[in-house]
């Protein structure tokens, strides 16, 4: 479903300030692959995901997307693949429109647009059904502005509108982080039931390795642009994080709190 093949950024090239972000990776995601991605400050997650989603435009490399070759495609012609949650609550929604309406731009993501305005019954109903999953009381508040929500409310609902056009690849930067530990574990839960429900090929970024343990069908540790670990199946089951601490240790990698 996704292959990244030398894959080579490098910000600020030829200047005292040249990061080289990500050095010649290459990874392959099969459809329905859960991988979740862990690494300190700086290895290169989130531009792993920038590359992916067309935020960033790589310098040598190739990206393969659903058998689509989309290295150069700009991030405008590839959302219609992609699927992806910030670690902020406040991105990924307009806070000045209401719930309805942030779940119809979603729906009609790709989709040819005409002159008819608002929202159908049948659209409305739809929203509703979807919400109520969610177990959180927001299908009785469609007309709700989402910039009135709490983040973990907003988070789920962003989860909802990352998800509605099934997108070839959901990417989830930190989505949890900014949530209190409640929160994050139930916005992971319907991470998970979404991921699993649409067999979604996700890469998931996290500092958390007890969810990165926890979670997801294969691990993989970046350092320095550079996958250095990975481990899946069985040996991906039997990691306690004390291990995966001691792994950050002896390649290097900056452990977080």
């Amino acid at each position: 479903m996704l292959a990244l093949n030398q894959v080579d950024l490098t910000f600020n090239q030829g200047t005292v300030n040249e990061v080289h972000a990500l050095k010649r990776l290459s990874l392959l995601l099969e459809e329905g692959d859960f991988v979740v991605v862990v690494g300190g400050n700086g290895s290169g997650k989130s531009t792993l995901l920038n590359v992916v989603s067309g935020s960033y435009l790589p310098d040598a490399g190739r990206i393969v997307l659903d058998s689509k070759d989309v290295t150069w495609m700009p991030e405008h012609s590839r959302a219609q693949y992609v699927g992806r949650v910030f670690q902020d609550p406040m991105r990924g929604t307009a806070p000045d429109m209401t719930i309805e309406e942030n779940l119809a731009l979603a729906h009609r993501r790709g989709k040819h647009r005409t002159l008819r305005r608002g929202i159908t019954a049948g659209e409305r109903v739809h929203f509703q059904e979807l919400l109520a999953r969610l177990d959180l009381g927001l299908e009785d508040r469609l007309n709700t502005k989402i910039g009135m929500l709490s983040g973990g409310q907003r988070q789920a609902i962003t989860l909802l509108m990352a998800t509605l056009q099934n997108p070839r690849i959901l990417l989830l930067d930190e989505h949890t982080a900014a949530l209190d530990p409640k929160t994050a574990a139930r916005v992971l839960e319907i991470s998970v039931s979404l991921i699993q429900e649409h067999y979604l090929t996700t890469l998931m970024v996290t500092h958390n390795m007890g969810d990165a343990i926890a979670y997801g069908s294969r691990l993989v540790m970046l350092r320095e642009g550079e996958v250095v670990f990975e481990a899946s199946g069985e040996k991906k089951k039997a990691l306690t994080v004390t291990e995966l601490v001691n792994k950050f240790i002896s390649e290097g990698v900056e452990v977080l709190a």
